[in-house]
């Protein structure tokens, strides 16, 4: 009987245990998400454009993805941007907003949505980098079936863990392209920017699965190599998870 009973109460305790290890969030690398803010009309900001090449590069089998805005309030001084959106500015006084900011200003990274610092310090990014990337994540997203067009890319995703109060956003960017400044404050220089975001989109709904077609903006060209991310953030817009994939022509 006492046999019994222990056996019993071993069976129970297993049960008890494995129960309470499958409740346990299951954790992941960390990924780190950096979001420049620049412009080709701001003379500070090659500098930044450069380090967030060379950091792209670096760390590009360390889940670690970086992503040029182009915002459109330098445009005035003399030189158009040909990437500067007025959503990218918009985008920028959002986080400005959250980190209880009064100004915005270029070069500035986001790292993982959570704070902000100049985008040509180099002993910060890649101090920060280092930081959030010995972070845990409790969720993963994977991306693949790419079916593209010359109008379309449409993809399938997979994300995993609680999604509760998140959002998901697609995020279609140029690798690389170099542009001939000719005026305003970076006339006569060529910039070569990197990660150029061309389009950005909500999903409607954040699922575990499901696919999704991104359309492609006239500024591609067909010489353009395409990066598409797919970014999950909660509602305070801290970056949880993202994954990538490389496309092209």
């Amino acid at each position: 009987m006492k046999r019994k009973y222990l056996i019993t109460l071993s069976l129970f305790t297993i049960l008890f245990f494995t129960s309470f290890t499958n409740m346990i969030p299951k954790k992941h690398n960390a990924v780190v998400v950096l979001e420049l803010f620049t412009s080709q009309g701001c003379s500070s900001c090659p500098s930044a454009d450069v380090l967030l090449d060379k950091v792209g590069k670096e760390y590009q089998d360390a889940n670690v993805f970086t992503l040029s805005y182009h915002v459109d309030y330098w445009d005035y001084i003399g030189w158009k941007d040909p990437f500067s959106q007025k959503k990218f500015t918009e985008k920028q006084r959002l986080y400005a907003q959250k980190f209880n900011d009064n100004r915005i200003y270029t070069p500035a990274v986001i790292i993982n949505g959570k704070e902000h610092f100049v985008g040509s310090n180099r002993l910060k990014m890649y101090a920060k980098i280092k930081e959030y990337k010995e972070k845990v994540s409790t969720n993963t997203i994977s991306l693949g079936a790419i079916k593209q067009t010359a109008n379309n890319i449409q993809f399938n995703y997979k994300i995993t863990g609680d999604l509760s109060n998140t959002k998901a956003r697609v995020v279609l960017a140029i690798q690389e392209r170099t542009t001939e400044v000719k005026s305003g404050e970076n006339a006569r220089r060529t910039l070569k920017n990197n990660n150029i975001v061309v389009s950005e989109h909500y999903l409607t709904e954040v699922k575990k699965t499901g696919k999704y077609t991104i359309n492609i903006p006239k500024i591609v060209t067909k010489n353009d190599q395409l990066t598409v991310l797919l970014i999950l953030e909660n509602d305070k817009l801290d970056i949880l998870s993202a994954d990538k994939l490389v496309v092209g022509f």
